[in-house]
């Protein structure tokens, strides 16, 4: 049996059908019990824990042979680094404490780096938590989420404009889908045994903005023009999703760390390409 965290979200959820539908045994890990219906209808454990607190975390794992960890968003908190770091060492004291023959937690590209990549100090903070576990640990530090232009969609459909914050439109980015993530995460629970801490540095493909637009284009049926963000409008914009003035200045500096490519892959570093395409990534985000 597997533990999997994160199943109200996208990569958790990935990753507990990939399981399932592999035939492997699986215990979703969720905050609220009802949260955990719809997967006990498919089969699934469901164990009730917040992943900050060590004790129910350690009795959500025990009994299973490994675990898909993340640091749950805390986007509205005064200081989503503390909460992340909090989380992190609840993750090292369960991993250990369970049993577990191995764990496998999300991280972000650049998560290497002390400073300059904003929001990602929230995987850094879980990845420095983790360095003294005993168990196999594999940090998957992913590129730039392609499924984050779902949030624009709108504008797509009925504009035919992409607005971006990456910029300018004609720069390529690494990018990664929710589906290579949660390929990749199965491959590392169910693949050979490795030994100590363990780095993965993932991406599907390189694309720019204007690259994008046209892929999604493709699929809406009329031309999509990318429209970069002026800077100054991004706090506000940010903030109307609800961010703390924390989050919204950790935002910021993600992205122009991205667009400065201080957010960059860390040298040395195991990588692992998808086997995703910008094309089929564009067509199950519009399907």
């Amino acid at each position: 049996m597997y533990a999997v965290a994160g199943v109200s979200g996208q990569t958790g959820a990935a990753v507990a059908r990939a399981l399932l539908d592999a035939g492997r045994k699986v215990r979703v890990i969720v905050r609220r019990a009802e949260a955990g219906a719809e997967w006990k209808a498919q089969g699934a454990e469901v164990a009730v824990a917040d992943l900050t607190d060590p004790a129910a975390l350690t009795a959500a794992l025990r009994g299973t042979k490994g675990a898909y960890l993340l640091n749950p968003p805390s986007y509205r908190d005064s200081d989503p680094v503390a909460r992340a770091a909090s989380a992190g060492k609840a993750f090292a004291i369960a991993i250990d404490a369970s049993g577990i023959e191995r764990a496998v937690v999300l991280s972000a590209v650049s998560a290497h780096l002390p400073a300059g990549h904003g929001i990602i100090a929230t995987n850094r903070a879980v990845e420095q938590a983790l360095v003294n576990v005993r168990v196999p640990t594999a940090s998957i530090r992913a590129q730039y989420f392609f499924e984050n232009w779902a949030h624009v969609l709108q504008p797509v459909r009925q504009d035919g404009v992409l607005p971006s914050f990456l910029g300018p439109a004609d720069k390529r980015y690494p990018m990664v889908t929710v589906a290579d993530i949660a390929a990749e995460v199965v491959a590392l629970l169910l693949g050979a045994p490795w030994k100590g801490g363990r780095v993965v540095e993932l991406s599907s493909f390189d694309a720019s903005p204007a690259e994008v637009a046209q892929a999604l284009a493709a699929q809406v049926g009329k031309p999509v023009t990318p429209i970069i963000v002026p800077r100054g409008q991004w706090p506000e914009i940010l903030a109307g999703n609800g961010f703390s003035p924390a989050t919204v200045s950790a935002f910021v500096e993600m992205y122009d760390g991205i667009n400065s490519d201080i957010v960059a892959a860390e040298a040395g570093r195991e990588a692992v390409r998808g086997n995703s395409s910008l094309a089929l990534a564009a067509r199950g985000l519009l399907h």
